[in-house]
């Protein structure tokens, strides 16, 4: 109690207080509070790292990833934020962002976004020249994705880009090139990545209707939940080609089973199409990724045992 009231006085301190309340607010544009976008990029990230490694990854590269997908995520949502500043006050879901209320400046957020995005750059200079090469080709993607709702019902595509890019950069990382199976893994993140996406855009289906934002869930109209299903059974399929090509065993089976059944259970949960579900069926996918990743690790641990 004692230090919850030293705490509280601290944060009414004319100085401190206002530069705490600052930080909260850039905290909560980089949803620092919803960790679920880091899991969504780190997931697969690490899949790539482990396959790469054949189970053992360099322990600086794997630091560099862990610490670039943070800090890129978070860039990544001051820059949604600010592409979206006319948008977000119109839905209630966003409405309390703190670009939507007022809370920062517009100006802020790009450049909190540059800050994070030069210090994850400064990490990446110091792994291999490809893999420095490859960085701007994210930095593209990461820049294109927030304004792509804007001119295309494929913004869950450009997003699946985004988030997968850090596979081919882990392969370049650990092993000095991006060989053609590092491309098989691109594509299964893509794919998982536009359906979980596609399910975040039926919770705000009704409203971006109303505002005009475009989203694959507005593109496949009454099929939407069907078009999920059918991106959920190619992801599951290049999971099985995933296994297949790095020679796996059953624990990545077990891992790839345990995913299927969380495809089922998502379609259960957001039959009806109602906000709400179609919410959790999406941030269910972090056990998905989680799934799939501890599928491999064990594999490749009791392999080398």
């Amino acid at each position: 109690m004692a230090l919850r009231a030293r705490l509280a006085e601290f944060g009414q301190h004319p100085t401190f207080g206002p530069m705490l309340e600052r930080l909260r607010q850039y905290a909560l544009l980089t949803r620092i509070d919803r960790p679920i976008g880091t899991y969504l990029l780190l997931w697969p990230t690490l899949w790539a790292l482990w396959l790469a490694a054949e189970g053992v990854p360099d322990l600086y590269v794997l630091f560099v990833f862990v610490l670039g997908t943070f800090l890129t995520r978070a860039a990544g949502c001051a820059i949604n934020d600010f592409a979206d500043r006319g948008i977000d006050a119109h839905v209630q879901r966003t409405s309390g962002r703190p670009l939507a209320t007022g809370a920062i400046r517009s100006w802020e957020a790009p450049a909190l976004a540059a800050v994070l995005l030069l210090i994850a750059f400064a990490l990446v200079l110091t792994l291999n020249r490809l893999t420095i090469y490859l960085a701007f080709g994210a930095a593209i993607l990461a820049a294109i994705y927030p304004f792509s709702k804007r001119f295309t019902h494929l913004p869950q595509v450009f997003l699946g880009a985004a988030f997968s890019w850090a596979v081919p950069m882990a392969f370049a990382a650990q092993t000095g090139s991006v060989p053609p199976i590092a491309w098989l893994v691109f594509t299964v993140n893509l794919l998982w990545t536009v359906m979980y996406d596609t399910i975040y855009a039926m919770a705000d289906k009704p409203e971006d209707l109303k505002i005009g934002v475009k989203s694959t869930a507005i593109l496949f109209g009454d099929y939407d939940r069907h078009m999920v299903g059918v991106l959920q059974l190619l992801t599951a399929v290049g999971l099985a080609m995933i296994g297949l090509r790095f020679e796996l065993g059953g624990f990545y089976s077990a891992g790839v089973v345990v995913a299927v059944a969380l495809f089922g259970y998502q379609q259960f949960i957001m039959h009806d199409r109602v906000p709400a579900h179609c919410f959790r069926a999406f941030l269910n996918n972090a056990w998905v990724g989680f799934a799939v990743l501890l599928g491999i690790v064990l594999d490749y641990a009791v392999s080398a045992a």
